[in-house]
């Protein structure tokens, strides 16, 4: 009988490899966004426009804008669990930096009303992958959802002051996660790791 017993390396991210997590935020996720989001506005367009926005807004874009986001997240060999939070903080920069481009160029918003989404979307992201890390992902990937969804509402009825709290405790949340994180390999569900060798 095969013995299930493996041996892996622990994969410690090159510059290049957080390079590639940071440009899957760009290419990948902001484009799967955009598209789910573009046919959701023209589903409601007999709507209100407070309604149709919440909805929109508050209600669907995080679900789909999270997801979007830990997608690249599910390409992992021989992750610790600390690397994985770490390319999530990746990809969700680069969503970020799009989302902030699009919304100052594109729509007009205050500069200053953007930053903060810039450490929303790392963090958000963070808190997801620390789920995957953990084996506990729907848990927190609904946690990253709830706190988008906290974050997008309270922006549509009081645009900045408390929108700016809920990504400072999404930052705080996210940052608590991290420090949980170890250098230990995240498993796949077919081997059980035995021995793990130092990058």
């Amino acid at each position: 009988m095969a013995s299930n017993h493996i041996t892996i390396k622990v994969h410690v991210p090159s510059t290049r490899e957080k390079s590639f997590f940071f440009l899957a935020g760009v290419i990948m996720s902001v484009p799967m966004a955009v598209f789910f989001e573009a046919y959701l506005d023209s589903a409601l367009s007999g709507l209100s426009t407070i309604v149709a926005t919440i909805i929109s807004v508050a209600l669907i874009a995080p679900f789909v804008e999270e997801f979007s986001k830990a997608f690249p997240l599910f390409y992992r060999h021989g992750e610790t669990q600390r690397s994985i939070v770490i390319l999530a903080v990746c990809v969700g920069l680069g969503f970020g930096i799009v989302e902030f481009l699009e919304y100052v160029f594109l729509l007009h918003v205050p500069v200053i009303d953007r930053i903060p989404g810039l450490f929303f979307h790392p963090a958000s992201t963070a808190i997801t992958a620390y789920g995957i890390a953990t084996k506990k992902t729907t848990r927190y990937y609904l946690l990253a959802v709830g706190l988008h969804f906290a974050n997008n509402f309270s922006a549509i009825i009081s645009p900045v002051p408390i929108s700016t709290i809920i990504v400072a405790i999404t930052v705080v949340i996210a940052y608590r996660l991290y420090t949980k994180t170890q250098e230990t390999i995240i498993p796949d569900d077919y081997a059980e790791v035995t021995e793990v060798e130092p990058a």
